[in-house]
């Protein structure tokens, strides 16, 4: 027998897919609103080097003017709005998978960050956020004596 780890929030999900293929199957393709509702938040990698914080997050679609980025006491936070483009009068969509709506990330910061010196570009849909170090919080070798 083996043994598989149960997932609170997959397990309904696989269920619900099942249940919306089977409608699918007997009426054709029918809609059916999500459980927790469709937020749409870009993907974002948050990297370390010696000396700086890198948090990279993918927003295709952007125009960098739709997007916010604030700092208050030691949370970074990411805010925008993705908008949905207008339906021409003779278009009738039969798929629709892109997302669009508002959306926040929120990140607490070490206290190692110099918040002063925070540097921000938006290139090819991609936000960089890259987050100095203060000197204090470069690792330091600490010798160890042998008594």
């Amino acid at each position: 027998m083996e043994l598989v780890p149960w997932r609170l929030l997959r397990e309904p999900t696989t269920r619900r897919k099942e249940m919306e293929d089977l409608w699918k199957r007997l009426f054709g393709e029918v809609d059916f609103p999500r459980p927790f509702g469709e937020e749409w938040l870009p993907a974002v990698d948050i990297s370390e080097t010696k000396d700086k914080l890198v948090i990279k997050a993918e927003m295709p679609g952007l125009d960098p003017k739709d997007v916010d980025v604030s700092i208050s006491a030691d949370v970074l936070t990411i805010k925008g709005e993705k908008k949905k483009e207008k339906e021409a009068k003779d278009e009738h969509y039969h798929c629709v998978e892109t997302c669009s709506g508002s959306f926040q990330r929120s990140f607490r910061l070490p206290h190692t960050v110099q918040t002063g010196k925070i540097d921000a570009i938006f290139d090819k849909g991609v936000l960089k956020i890259t987050l100095p170090k203060t000197e204090e919080a470069e690792k330091k070798e600490v010798k160890i004596k042998v008594k």
